[in-house]
């Protein structure tokens, strides 16, 4: 198991290397028994789908799209006269259709909902990304790598009473979230795209705008970085599967090391931060009341390692004690291999951001239920109840 981790970090590392500590990073499923890493032509951009209603994958709230057509259209789409051609088009030839629009909503969203609940239409629908001038120029550069065009009313366009295909971008595959949509391999000319971010890197140099030469230096960056593709493979859809929830933790808590940095894992970090209540538990001007709450704040705190090292078969009471009383905060407890060592040195580390996230979300949970006059939960039956019961 441990070896198998250890894959999936250097897997997971060889990807960001490739693409950048920004740079889009996908999981899929492998067609061979070992787990590779591709990079791929791609780009992503910040915007997810506009409604949940348009997940194909319920467990990751995924949606996946293979040979897509793309609708890239300049103004917001409400009425449902503005897409039916392009409905109409995609039912004819079955393929999914994605719309990346100033907005979607009203009638549109609701016809585009309704079709794919119903499995009749492929279609899904993403805001376009950015703001003002920025928003149009990103929807430009996806038309540039997809082989599009990008709709707009404005320049005599009108789908309504002149419909052409050729409007259409075309990509391999397409991965929507919640907050983020990439673009594997479109469909758009090489020389073209070339010529887009030769275009997009002039501007940058020749601009005197600090926050123009940032937005630039973005639009470049989501043209010309790639898409790292984590190809998970095994011997069996279980296998897989198993396989896949583990990269995907993986990557998230990477990311997570990535944003805000690392602490020492294990429980340790709560642990040696839960020492800085000592002063507060001897200030006067607290009342006994309050006395208790940072007791119980601090108790919460060193649950964790307890509970790490009580899993393990050990006394988590004594160990705590031990650390506290070295007085080290590099050193923790590796309860794998029932040992005192220094966690960086020893690669038990947490995202300081997923520790930061427990501990506030716990601490609104906690607040709430002080607040709240009734709460329901399962009630606990142990051996003597039963037999009474009985």
């Amino acid at each position: 198991y441990q070896r198998r981790v250890h894959g999936i970090g250097k897997l997971i590392a060889h990807a960001m290397e490739k693409v950048g500590k920004s740079g889009a990073i996908t999981v899929s499923d492998g067609k061979t028994l070992e787990t590779e890493l591709e990079v791929v032509e791609g780009m992503s951009i910040d915007r997810g789908y506009i409604s949940p209603y348009f997940v194909t994958d319920a467990k990751t709230q995924k949606a996946e799209v293979d040979n897509p057509l793309i609708f890239l259209c300049q103004m917001k789409v409400s009425r449902l006269q503005q897409i039916l051609p392009a409905l109409e088009y995609i039912s004819r030839r079955d393929r999914p259709l994605l719309i990346i629009a100033d907005d979607v909503d009203g009638e549109a969203l609701a016809t585009l909902i309704l079709n794919k609940v119903k499995g009749q239409l492929k279609a899904f629908a993403v805001k376009a990304p950015g703001f003002g001038d920025n928003k149009i120029n990103v929807l430009h550069d996806i038309a540039t790598f997809t082989g599009g065009r990008v709709y707009n009313e404005e320049v005599g366009m009108n789908i309504e009473k002149a419909f052409d295909p050729t409007i259409f971008g075309t990509a391999k595959k397409i991965t929507i979230t919640k907050d983020s949509t990439i673009i594997l391999m479109g469909g758009g000319n090489t020389e073209a795209v070339e010529e887009r971010k030769n275009l997009i890197t002039a501007l940058a140099e020749k601009s005197d705008s600090t926050y123009e030469k940032e937005k630039l230096q973005e639009r470049l960056a989501k043209m010309s970085g790639g898409v790292a593709v984590i190809k998970v493979g095994g011997a069996s859809d279980f296998e897989v599967s198993e396989k896949k929830d583990r990269v995907t933790d993986s990557l998230n808590a990477t990311r997570a090391a990535v944003a805000e940095g690392i602490v020492p894992g294990g429980g340790v970090a709560l642990l040696y931060a839960s020492i800085r209540l000592d002063s507060l538990l001897k200030d006067p001007s607290l009342s006994d009341d309050q006395k208790t709450g940072v007791r119980i704040v601090q108790h919460s705190a060193r649950l964790p390692i307890k509970t790490i090292i009580a899993n393990a078969g050990e006394e988590g009471s004594v160990v705590v004690a031990k650390l506290l009383s070295d007085g080290d905060q590099t050193q923790g407890y590796d309860a794998l291999n029932s040992k005192f060592v220094s966690m960086f040195s020893a690669g038990i580390v947490d995202p300081l951001k997923v520790v930061k996230t427990a501990l506030v979300d716990a601490a609104s949970i906690a607040g709430l239920m002080i607040t709240t006059e009734v709460s329901v939960t399962d009630h606990d039956v142990d051996a003597k109840e039963m037999d009474e019961e009985d």
